[in-house]
């Protein structure tokens, strides 16, 4: 592991950690209960790619289980703004059989990226076009695929998340204290503006990570499996826990044109 940015896990025992020094490098976790202990382990498998395909600069990834041990392994290569699929089988050890470049149209450093839970969507936070991407899965997705919608308005947007159920998705802004709310209308198709902001970050702890004006505010999110919790990271802030029904649940003091603060 070098510079370590992603993660998403491909079972309870092996995630994959993607690296912006150049790599995805896979891990087993070991058997024993981690509570107390510290362990040195290597990597089973570090993929990098192949030519044209070659990872670079790998940030935020996400990993979607295929079928006869295929996992895709959805990587975001921030700085050429494009998005690789590279197959891995587990069957065979982890081995990459298969890299390709999915997603490029409209990217300008893509920072986050997310599978809806019914395998229908990716979503691509784009930081330079201020707005997250929406593809619709389909086996005519490439590079050339125009998104189906856009999240507008998201500031600089970081992490992004689908609830379990698909109706709402969550981004972080790096650029401000917020976390914006996206709700769905059945589908995910044309542009639309957060139907509320949520502010994660306090303004002092803020104030103290505005190093430039896309930075200070919250990067990493995350929903736990009850579809309960949310989990919200910054360099100022570690990692905090929000309620998922506090946040989706401040209609009227949006309606009303106010941001909710949580921090």
């Amino acid at each position: 592991m070098g510079e370590i940015h992603g993660l998403d896990f491909i079972n309870d025992r092996t995630l994959a950690i993607a690296n912006r020094d150049g790599l995805v490098a896979l891990f087993a976790l070991p058997r024993e209960e981690p509570v107390g202990q510290s362990r040195r382990i290597a990597a089973i498998r570090q993929l990098r790619g192949r030519q044209p395909h070659k990872l670079n600069s790998p940030g935020s990834i996400a990993v979607r289980l295929e079928s006869h041990g295929r996992v895709s392994v959805l990587v975001c290569n921030n700085y050429t703004h494009l998005v690789t699929r590279h197959v891995v089988n587990r069957w065979l050890g982890y081995r990459a059989t298969s890299n390709q470049l999915l997603l490029k149209r409209g990217l300008d450093i893509p920072d986050g990226i997310a599978l809806s839970h019914n395998g229908k969507w990716i979503a691509v936070s784009s930081h330079g076009t201020k707005d997250v991407k929406l593809y619709r899965m389909s086996g005519s997705l490439g590079p050339e695929s125009e998104p189906a919608g856009v999240l507008q308005n998201a500031g600089y947007p970081h992490g992004v998340r689908f609830t379990a159920d698909d109706r709402h998705i969550l981004v972080a802004d790096a650029g401000s204290q917020m976390v914006h709310v996206y709700a769905s209308d059945g589908g995910w198709k044309e542009r639309r503006e957060p139907a509320r902001s949520v502010a994660v970050l306090d303004e002092a702890t803020f104030l103290r990570g505005r190093a430039s004006f896309d930075e200070g505010g919250p990067k990493g999110l995350d929903i736990d499996r009850s579809n309960s919790i949310v989990a919200v990271t910054c360099e100022e802030q570690p990692l905090a826990f929000f309620s998922l029904s506090t946040i989706l649940g401040a209609v009227e003091d949006c309606r009303q044109g106010r941001a909710i603060a949580l921090a």
